[in-house]
Formats: structure tokens, sequence, C-alpha cells
């Protein structure tokens, strides 16, 4: 079966990836090598860390294990959710236009995450 949908979890630290199209758990996980902004910093640090964030290779791995999909749902408890979607918008478009959601999710469980991205995506859960 070809994966057509994916829901992926991220904060500032890690991303999880899910093909929810999978009848089992299939999931790629991904680690930051370096926080993706340092609130509260200032002057020159502050603009080099916003710069980082818009050229960081953590949103262009994710963006790899995007590409190809129908439909993605973007899901997490911090603004990582919605710098990723910016960032695809300004350097992966085609990815950036599988987007059909994006929202707040504290850190569920892999079960709770799939069963949510099953749902949202109108997919039956594997028996």
């Amino acid at each position: 079966m070809t994966t057509k949908h994916v829901v992926v979890w991220l904060d500032h630290h890690e991303a999880k990836l899910f093909h929810v199209d999978a009848p089992g758990l299939d999931r790629a996980e991904l680690h930051v090598a370096e926080h993706l902004h340092h609130p509260g910093k200032t002057g020159a640090h502050a603009e080099t860390h916003r710069q980082a964030a818009d050229d960081h290779p953590f949103f262009d791995n994710i963006s790899r294990h995007l590409g190809g999909l129908v439909e993605v749902l973007v899901v997490g408890p911090s603004s990582a959710k919605t710098e990723l979607v910016t960032y695809l918008k300004a350097h992966h478009k085609d990815v950036a236009s599988k987007i059909v959601g994006v929202e707040a999710a504290d850190h569920p469980t892999d079960g709770q995450l799939l069963a949510h991205a099953r749902k949202h995506f109108g997919l039956a859960t594997p028996r």
C-alpha cells in the first residue's frame, strides 16, 4: 500500500512522522541538533537564531519525508508547527500545498495521535 496520509507531531526538539495509511505503526522519528529558537534572546544573537530557524536542516529533513504524499496534518504543543508550515511555504511549496491542517496537541501517545489522524483523514482504523 502506498502511504498517502501522514501526521507530523513536532516541538522544538523532535518530530514524529506517522504514515496513517499503514496497517501497523509506521513512523519516523527525527531530532533537532539545536533548538529552533531561543525565547528571550535579543540583539544580534536573536537575529542569528531567527536566521537559523529560517534555514534549518531540521525542517528540510522533515520535508524530505513528506514528498509524494496526498495530505499532511501537522500537530504539536508549541510554535514549531507554525514555524514548520511557514518554512515549507517559503522553501518547499510542493510539500506545503499538501498540508490540510495545523492543530495544537500537547504530548499524545503514539496511539492517540494515530487515532486522531485517522479520524481527521476519514480513514478506518485497521483491524
